[in-house]
């Protein structure tokens, strides 16, 4: 596998998010996967990560929008910076945060996502704000 393969395997998998492609984000993720919301608890295994996008942006009402401002490979390893966006109804919850992607033979086997509390503090008054003045919803760039 090269590092381009590995790029390739992270910007599909967040693409398949973006579209809330619910078939194709599982074959993205090796049964053993490791999601980890840096400060939240651990969630181990497909089934369990693929449960958890589903509650943030698989329901009605819900969903999820994602920027790439720059990626990095080195090998298998890819680093993200990106603008987040999950979306519940009229509120945009939008903010910035550092991914790292570990790829092995196609799979992501870790996804390790960083990301500031004050600004998901600082999101979610923008959600409000925006919900309630449609002209300040915020954006991806």
């Amino acid at each position: 596998m090269t590092s381009s393969d590995a790029r390739h395997t992270v910007e599909a998998f967040l693409t398949a998010c973006r579209h809330e492609d619910f078939a194709a984000i599982p074959t993205f993720l090796a049964e053993d996967v490791v999601y980890h919301n840096v400060g939240m608890p651990l969630i181990h295994g497909r089934k369990a990560a693929v449960r958890f996008l589903r509650m943030l942006f698989g329901r009605p009402g819900t969903h999820f929008d994602v920027f790439v401002h720059r990626i990095a490979v080195d090998g298998d390893t890819v680093l993200t910076e990106r603008t987040d966006a999950s979306i519940v109804g009229p509120f945009r919850f939008q903010f910035w945060v550092c991914g790292v992607f570990e790829v092995t033979e196609g799979e992501i086997t870790l996804w390790r996502d960083y990301f500031d509390v004050y600004d998901i503090v600082k999101a979610s008054a923008r959600a409000v704000i925006g919900a309630l003045i449609p002209r300040f919803r915020p954006t991806l760039p």
